[in-house]
């Protein structure tokens, strides 16, 4: 917050800090071409998705075949921005690459899909985001201080889910403010492949979910969870473990349904 805040009210040009904080470099060529896809990010209807699909796959640092932009997504320093193939970015996205030194801060993978107003937020942090992956509605994604947050393959986040690396501040002195105590590292979030969160969850710093594991909605994660758990409550706590008889349960149910 205070390396954000000082960039803004510091010394420089409004231009060169604008160009700092949401462009990435002073490139005259950057810029003018930073504010033309800006220009076209709110243009609504078909138009505005071809447009977008013409001319901003070259904003980023990597964008692979048969990407679609909405209207309305804001894209900071997006440079240092990777996208796979078939990635899908839902109208009001933030997508904020920021970071001092890291060329690449935010990948994601092939077929990933982003709903309407998801953010992805980086300060001086990496976001990776596999393949195959949804993230729903109104979900803040965040990486701080160099702790990564890592969602591997055919992950499904639900609405209004947060995560973050790097989320809690250094308390131990009461002769500074906390914000001048810096940020604790808590080695990120890791969900490995094939998790499902449920609505409104919060999975914090330090935490890995395992392969197949399952948040129900509304738990908040303070801890790992093994593979195939499934977790509830605030704090969660695991309360089964899946085996392959839940999916031929469930299955037995939906025929009889």
């Amino acid at each position: 917050m205070k390396k954000t805040h000082n960039a803004i009210t510091g010394n420089g040009s409004p231009l060169s800090k604008y160009q700092d904080i949401m462009v990435g470099n002073r490139s005259w060529m950057h810029f003018l071409y930073y504010e033309w896809c800006q220009f076209l990010a709110p243009v609504p209807g078909v138009l505005g998705m071809a447009l977008r699909k013409i001319f901003w796959p070259a904003l980023f640092g990597s964008c692979g075949r048969g990407c679609m932009f909405a209207s309305g997504i804001t894209l900071r320093q997006p440079g240092r921005i990777y996208l796979g193939n078939a990635v899908v970015i839902s109208e009001g996205c933030i997508l904020d690459g920021r970071h001092e030194a890291e060329p690449v801060s935010i990948r994601f993978g092939n077929n990933v899909i982003l709903s309407n107003d998801v953010m992805i937020s980086c300060k001086n942090g990496r976001i990776s985001i596999g393949d195959n992956c949804g993230i729903n509605a109104r979900t803040i994604i965040q990486s701080t201080s160099n702790c990564p947050v890592v969602i591997g393959t055919d992950c499904i986040v639900g609405q209004q889910c947060f995560l973050v690396g790097g989320g809690s501040y250094h308390i131990d002195r009461l002769d500074i403010p906390m914000r001048e105590q810096g940020i604790r590292n808590d080695g990120g979030v890791h969900l490995e492949e094939d998790v499902w969160l449920g609505g409104n969850v919060t999975v914090l710093g330090g935490v890995t979910m395992g392969k197949g594991s399952v948040a129900g909605a509304g738990a908040l994660l303070t801890r790992s969870v093994a593979d195939y758990t499934v977790s509830l409550g605030a704090p969660a706590q695991v309360v089964k473990k899946r085996t392959s008889t839940d999916s031929t349960d469930s299955m037995d149910r939906a025929d009889r349904a």
